[in-house]
């Protein structure tokens, strides 16, 4: 199978998860506070290479693909062509020491994402870059060929999106920026209860705040994450006139604002799989900025609802089917 080369020059056609200056800021932010916490945000070159199933697609992929472009393997173990690919392609992520991760799909364990990308042979590599699919070549490949796309990618990843990749540390141990210690937890609880305390008197405004002010000391506080997505989505609903959101959402079925509107107001009425099911049905209908602004709240709302449930994997499976 001959390879079939794709031309970058698309890429920055494409619609980004945020504009290009705000993703240059993210990407310095998220710089200025590894740095400040002494390097806990460095990853070991082991970290670069991953595999990936369809259960931590979104994680390990789209949204790692906002901080750094994604490049996707798909291979099997009865593919030998993908026995030379595969150790070139790990080599050279290595090699490129931050600029890109590797993500590696068997595709005989993960069918559904083989089919979402639309993958007719094996070996097929694709990238993700700030939530966007881009095919890169399918079937066998020189190194010099595979170089010249990935030096494309990280290029235009740079340049149009502001993405310029992860600080690799050769001592780091493997896993280490994601096992690197929390802080003390007794400061947080003593906010956690401020937070409680000011959604039982009904003040969403500071409920948010004292969430915030939790996840700002540590960010990886499920509890404070889980509790802002809900103050947050109560307090977007707070004053809403109920008929005249569900009105205007189906006199525009393609107006992202009038859809997510209505989506906050049927997930805090108990509908779960409704508010799913009609952002998902907008992200199909619409592009560019919207599009994405629908994915997110989309996200949101799974954090409301809890990564566990039945019903956020089901729709997290359609979002994906939805955008590609």
């Amino acid at each position: 199978m001959q390879p079939r080369n794709m031309s970058m020059s698309g890429v920055v056609d494409l619609a980004a998860v945020k504009a290009a200056q705000e993703a240059k800021a993210k990407a310095e932010q998220a710089r200025a506070e590894a740095a400040r916490q002494g390097g806990a945000g460095a990853v070991s070159p082991a970290d670069l290479v991953i595999d990936v199933d369809e259960a931590g697609f979104e994680r390990e992929v789209l949204q790692r693909s906002a901080e750094v472009p994604v490049v996707i393997d798909f291979w099997a173990e009865w593919c030998e062509p993908c026995k030379q690919l595969s150790p070139l392609l790990e080599r050279l992520t290595v090699e490129y020491n931050g600029r890109l991760l590797l993500a590696k799909i068997d595709v005989d364990a993960n069918q559904m994402l083989m089919q979402q990308f639309g993958v007719q042979g094996i070996p097929a590599v694709f990238a993700v870059v700030a939530g966007q699919a881009l095919p890169l070549f399918q079937g066998a490949a020189g190194e010099a060929q595979i170089r010249e796309t990935l030096d494309q990618l990280v290029a235009v990843a740079e340049q149009r999106f502001g993405l310029t990749g992860l600080t690799v540390d050769p001592d780091a141990e493997p896993g280490g920026a994601q096992s690197a210690p929390t802080a003390p937890a007794g400061p947080h609880d003593a906010l956690l209860e401020a937070a409680v305390q000011a959604l039982d008197a009904g003040d969403l405004g500071g409920a948010v705040q004292a969430y915030k002010n939790v996840l700002s000391q540590d960010p990886a506080n499920s509890e404070a994450k889980l509790g802002l997505a809900q103050a947050e989505l109560l307090q977007r609903v707070q004053g809403a006139d109920p008929q005249q959101v569900r009105k205007e959402a189906a006199d525009r079925p393609a107006d992202a604002q009038a859809q997510i509107a209505a989506a906050d107001l049927d997930l805090v009425g108990g509908h779960v799989e409704d508010a799913f099911g009609r952002l998902i049905e907008t992200v199909q209908r619409t592009a560019g900025d919207d599009r994405d602004t629908v994915r997110l709240r989309l996200l949101e709302l799974f954090e409301v609802v809890g990564g566990d449930d039945p019903r956020v994997a089901a729709a997290r499976r359609a979002l994906a089917r939805a955008l590609f």
